[in-house]
């Protein structure tokens, strides 16, 4: 399901996080599925509960899930994640466009680049 990578320079709650998004945008994990509890996916991946309930936290606060008290954290709807996330991605990449753009890069060089035919 997912896996902490200590080399890694992001804080853990945001790989469990990135992990959890992921596994819920390719619908890995469906609509309306129930999460693992805290302490269930703290004892799997051998971590201190209050980091997985931080991602949980956020990932709620970001629409991807919600708790239901005594019940536990289930998956949002996906096709509203999905639109979401792609939103938030786009919005990135129009930032990295523009930034591109700001050093030089051509749209052309970038539209290559994307298509693999060049490096930046």
């Amino acid at each position: 399901m997912l896996s902490i990578n200590y080399k890694d320079g992001r804080p853990i709650y945001e790989q469990v996080k990135e992990g959890l998004r992921k596994l819920i945008t390719t619908g890995a994990i469906k609509e309306g599925e129930k999460l693992p509890s805290v302490r269930e996916l703290a004892s799997s991946l051998a971590i201190n509960p209050n980091t997985i309930q931080r991602a949980y936290k956020e990932l709620e606060a970001e629409g991807y899930i919600y708790s239901s008290a005594g019940k536990g954290s289930f998956v949002s709807s996906s096709d509203e994640t999905v639109l979401k996330r792609r939103m938030e991605l786009t919005e990135q990449l129009n930032t990295i466009i523009s930034e591109l753009g700001e050093l030089g890069i051509s749209k052309d060089d970038i539209i290559s680049h994307i298509k693999g035919g060049q490096t930046l």
